[in-house]
């Protein structure tokens, strides 16, 4: 599911991205929903894919993911929570869903005006995410986010 990177348990990023700055986690809360990905073995056959964020009283993020699987004729869910890594003005976190298992969430490109949609990357090149507050985007914003990713090293021919 979106984020679910407690497989890989890695933090870090690929060389070529580069978090958001002035990044504002309020606004980034709320539902958003899976528009493309690379595929995982964790999403696998998984479709209407969305993530909602919202705050922990820790001052983290509680993360629940959520996707139809057609295979099993069932809803699937996952919680997790994510917290920064650095600073909280910049779009990159570690989310875990196991226990002291990370992975990174990197936030690499944002509607900073509305925050209508987001590109977001995992630890390397194998992890990738259009996500948007609707449950489909203009094809200006799918183009944009298959030749930022490419330009950048993710192989979107993949998926």
């Amino acid at each position: 599911m979106v984020a679910a990177l407690f497989l890989s348990g890695c933090l870090g990023m690929p060389k070529s991205v580069t978090p958001v700055i002035d990044f504002e986690l309020n606004k980034y809360l709320g539902k958003w929903y899976e528009i493309a990905r690379l595929d995982h073995s964790f999403e696998r056959g998984m479709e209407q894919v969305t993530a909602e964020y919202s705050l922990r009283e820790d001052g983290g993020v509680q993360v629940k993911n959520r996707g139809f699987s057609k295979k099993n004729n069932k809803w699937s869910e996952a919680e997790g929570k994510a917290f920064f890594v650095g600073k909280s003005s910049d779009g990159y976190l570690k989310v875990s869903f196991f226990g002291p298992f990370y992975g990174s969430y990197v936030v690499f490109e944002l509607d900073k005006d509305k925050y209508q949609y987001a590109f977001v990357s995992g630890p390397n090149t194998s992890y990738l995410w259009l996500l948007s507050r609707t449950p489909t985007v203009d094809e200006d914003i799918l183009s944009q986010f298959i030749k930022k990713a490419n330009n950048i090293g993710f192989e979107t021919e993949k998926s």
